[in-house]
């Protein structure tokens, strides 16, 4: 664990539909109801120094430690708390899921279960869940075993066999023996509540314990592997299929640098490394709930322009505004609510939903395989990349205020044409096959022709965009597209140049050049992860080796990253936990372990 992380140091839990992050103490200090981009009742993490508003913690007289662990291979995290006089308790916290009567339990409901396990603990519960983005305390009624909490547009009950009136009144008790609690949706909790909290928790562990045994981790690296699929896992909002960028808002990428985004929609690009990663895993259930999405998205273009992104129940509009209430992490606001990115132009998009979208005709161990008709859809999809492999984008950076036609946009839209073509080979259609590479060879020579820069008496390179020479970092990707070897000799001059403009130390930045706020001030993770996929393909495996060690040794207790890092502290940044980085340790892991046949 990094002690730089040290505000930074959650542990997620979830089950598809909600999720919550528990701070070092034991407190949920972020929540959203009814899912991820809803309102946040626990919001405590960007309410600067007001760490107990908007917050569930529970408060140990004379409380000296605290220790965390998740029970392996799940997302239930066990907290014990220690006081100075010997008493502790532990402290079991999970968002239930399993399946039962023919379909999934995913509740919008956090359970918790306090055990005394030491001593006479006493404790005060302390919740104080908010509404309208911490505008003001959630309204409260009670009754003889629960407490009713109505937020803005959805109320919560939490069902306890704990004393009420304690709980209401803040005041300190005596712990006894196993304590349960049960926040959930407004009605009459079924059933004996001990039992069936306890019940709930035995389930959801087998079925996490269950899905992580299904996956094809690799052998070396492998806790680190199942922590990042677990989380990635509770990035995906299951109704719709959706996957989100990030489970937070606002966390920003550099202290005070007002980079606060809110990353809880769902990016057709963040989604397609995801996917990607998960699926070298085998985690096909991830994949298929998300080609249900795009396929709707996909739809509703009806051949049109396909945003960047969408809300996870695929709405288009994200107005993106400030929650003026709420300090910020750190007290460094604006906290933003929606995301004005989705009015940019980003055209890789269309590459990143045609590329998942081909395992779709490949696949036979999916429960639905795609058809002629899907084919059809996606060709329209094909013809938004050809038609717009050479005109000005936003890019995946995502800047705000310039255009330029982006290398990576370029080479995403090739990847389109490219994959398209594979596919119809593999469906028999032999002229949709020749179309689609004929086009493909088109884009790779308009983005040689364009993207290359002799750049005079330096041997040349591939630049970040068409019309100028600067550097980025998603020029690695190139490889991992397939659009070009790692011995031809155009990479290696590009990936020099990469190396020595943007390699600061251990760290990558994602591009150097001054953008709409200023210089980047923060190293950007998955471009880390990048540098070394792209070393490992070169075959400098001890270089690659030592660099994702390094990496890992960043993560924060949870065993997770967010967005950025300060390339000199080590501190994180940004927003948590992030998908891309997640994507990065599962895709370096795979390249760089061991063969488990090395073992046998």
């Amino acid at each position: 664990m990094n002690e730089n992380n040290s505000d930074l140091e959650l542990w997620p839990i979830g089950n598809c539909q909600v999720s919550g992050l528990i701070d070092r103490r034991g407190g949920i200090v972020w929540g959203c109801v009814p899912r991820v981009d809803g309102d946040p009742v626990f919001c405590a993490l960007l309410n600067g120094t007001s760490q107990d508003v908007g917050a569930w913690r529970f408060e140990l007289a004379g409380q000296v430690s605290a220790h965390q662990e998740y029970i392996r291979n799940t997302p239930i995290l066990l907290t014990r708390l220690e006081a100075k006089d010997g008493s502790a308790v532990e402290v079991l916290d999970f968002c239930p899921r399993y399946e039962g009567n023919g379909r999934m339990y995913r509740p919008v409901a956090y359970a918790r279960i306090v055990r005394p396990i030491a001593g006479n603990p006493r404790l005060k519960v302390v919740l104080r869940p908010m509404k309208n983005y911490g505008a003001e305390l959630a309204d409260t009624t009670s009754g003889t075993n629960h407490i009713r909490y109505l937020a803005h547009d959805h109320a919560l009950r939490l069902s306890t066999d704990a004393p009420v009136g304690y709980i209401l009144e803040q005041r300190t008790f005596r712990i006894e023996r196993d304590t349960h609690f049960f926040l959930g949706p407004d009605e009459p909790f079924t059933g004996n509540l001990r039992e069936e909290v306890r019940r709930m928790e035995q389930a959801t562990r087998k079925y996490w314990q269950l899905w992580v045994r299904s996956l094809a981790t690799p052998f070396e690296w492998q806790q680190e592997v199942i922590r990042a699929a677990i989380t990635l896992k509770l990035c995906q909002h299951e109704e719709t299929g959706a996957i989100v960028a990030a489970l937070t808002t606002s966390i920003p990428e550099a202290p005070h640098s007002e980079r606060n985004w809110d990353y809880r929609y769902c990016w057709i690009r963040d989604s397609y490394y995801t996917v990607q990663a998960l699926n070298r895993l085998g985690a096909l259930d991830v994949l298929e709930k998300y080609l249900g999405y795009l396929r709707n998205i996909v739809d509703d273009a009806a051949g049109g322009q396909i945003q960047p992104l969408y809300s996870v129940m695929g709405v288009a509009e994200l107005n993106e505004t400030t929650a003026s209430w709420l300090q910020g992490y750190r007290g460094m606001g604006p906290v933003r609510v929606g995301n004005a990115a989705y009015k940019q132009v980003q055209h890789d998009c269309y590459g990143q939903i045609v590329l998942p979208t081909v395992q779709g005709f490949l696949d036979r161990r999916l429960l639905r395989m795609a058809d002629d008709r899907d084919f059809e859809s996606l060709e329209q999809v094909g013809e938004m990349a050809w038609k717009m492999h050479d005109q000005p984008d936003a890019g995946l950076w995502e800047f705000r205020t310039r255009q330029e036609v982006h290398t990576y946009s370029a080479v995403m839209s090739w990847a389109a044409c490219d994959r398209l073509a594979n596919a119809a080979a593999h469906l028999g259609k032999d002229d949709r096959a020749a179309f689609w590479r004929e086009r493909a060879d088109t884009v790779a020579k308009t983005i040689d022709d364009k993207a290359w820069k002799e750049n005079g008496g330096e041997g040349g390179h591939y630049g970040a965009s068409f019309e100028s020479d600067y550097l980025d970092a998603s020029l690695l990707q190139l490889l991992e597209l397939r659009f070009i070897e790692p011995d031809d000799e155009r990479f290696l001059k590009t990936f020099a140049m990469v190396e020595r403009d943007l390699r600061r130390g251990q760290h990558m930045l994602r591009y150097a050049a001054e953008d709409d706020f200023g210089a980047p001030e923060t190293a950007f993770n998955i471009c880390t992860f990048w540098l070394i996929e792209a070393l490992a393909l070169m075959g400098r495996n001890d270089e690659a080796r030592e660099l994702f060690c390094t990496m890992l040794g960043h993560r924060t207790g949870s065993g997770l990253l967010s967005e950025d890092m300060d390339f000199e502290t080590g501190e994180l940044w940004g927003n948590f936990p992030q998908t891309y980085s997640l994507v990065g340790i599962i895709n370096c892991a795979g390249l760089l372990s061991r063969s488990w046949n090395t073992v046998r």
